[in-house]
């Protein structure tokens, strides 16, 4: 099975193929090799990386798409097979046929997680979210009687305190939000092109002109720790006051580091979010019912002494 998702994030790699495998090097030293038949894709993140057109023909021949991103690490291209028998194909029409019913069969599970994760967030920062978990058990299919509204509301308020109100402003709290929503905005986006899937036909999102609206989908459920490094992050700051420095950036970019509880075990973040998208393509072709959507870390991860990714 191709479970593979190869992620060049290092300046000036360079990648090469040789005898089935795809080796990578940096300052003319081999960092490590990965057997082309296990690839489920190549993301290149890093500035600089460079590979041949022979790379790409032979990538393409083993089905592999390659994802290239920009200097904000979101996806900018991608370099699909187009051999006729290629899982991605077969994934890609699925999702483009998939019924009403189902989409939002999907919809209510992720909105159901996202719930019940801002729950446990709130109970990790030593805040009551019993009523709030308590919301997710009303989502109907479609979340139809919106649901993740009205407990969008408690939570915030709860949360980030009464005067807090989500907004788009920067340079404040609510930018350190949206900084940690494009960390795994980005991060989805790269998981779902790595699935074969299209990021812009979305289960729910209907923003016009965003390519990545199945990204936004997907993230949902992971939202919730963003808000819980930015709450940490302002708890700690010193006389209340709060700047978005280089320093806590990273502190934010570690929430992909974040181990979820998964199947196979403790897994990071950005493992979860490969393998939901995995499982999503599943569901469109048939071969499973529900997405594997990870369960969030054991209590004691949370822990200020504990939480290895702060």
């Amino acid at each position: 099975m191709k479970n593979r998702v190869v992620d060049i994030s290092s300046d000036g790699a360079y990648l090469s193929v040789s005898r089935g495998f795809l080796s990578i090097e940096i300052d003319e030293q081999i960092i490590g090799k990965v057997a082309i038949e296990d690839m489920a894709a190549l993301i290149i993140r890093g500035h600089g990386a460079s590979l041949s057109v022979n790379i790409c023909s032979r990538l393409a021949q083993a089905n592999v798409p390659v994802v290239i991103c920009d200097n904000r690490q979101s996806p900018a291209s991608v370099i699909w097979p187009i051999d006729g028998h290629f899982a991605q194909g077969l994934s890609m029409q699925a999702q483009a046929v998939a019924n009403k019913p189902l989409l939002k069969r999907l919809w209510a599970q992720l909105i159901i997680s996202k719930i019940e994760t801002q729950a446990q967030v709130l109970n990790a920062c030593h805040l009551n979210g019993t009523d709030i978990a308590s919301m997710a058990s009303r989502v109907k299919s479609g979340d139809s009687d919106n649901i993740e509204a009205q407990a969008a509301r408690k939570y915030w308020k709860r949360l980030m305190g009464e005067s807090f109100t989500r907004g788009s402003r920067e340079g404040d709290i609510n930018g350190a939000l949206n900084y940690g929503y494009t960390i795994i905005r980005t991060a989805m986006a790269r998981s779902i092109l790595a699935a074969g899937l299209h990021p812009s036909l979305s289960l729910h999102h209907q923003s016009k002109g965003d390519a990545l609206r199945l990204a936004d989908d997907l993230m949902e459920p992971f939202r919730p720790w963003v808000d819980y490094k930015v709450k940490r992050i302002v708890s700690e700051a010193e006389n209340n006051s709060f700047e978005l420095t280089p320093e806590r950036k990273a502190i934010l970019a570690g929430v992909l580091t974040m181990d979820m509880q998964s199947p196979i075990g403790a897994s990071p973040m950005q493992s979860c979010m490969d393998r939901m998208a995995h499982s999503l393509a599943q569901v469109f072709m048939g071969h499973r019912k529900k997405l594997e959507i990870p369960a969030p870390p054991p209590p004691l991860m949370l822990t200020p002494s504990t939480d290895r990714s702060t």
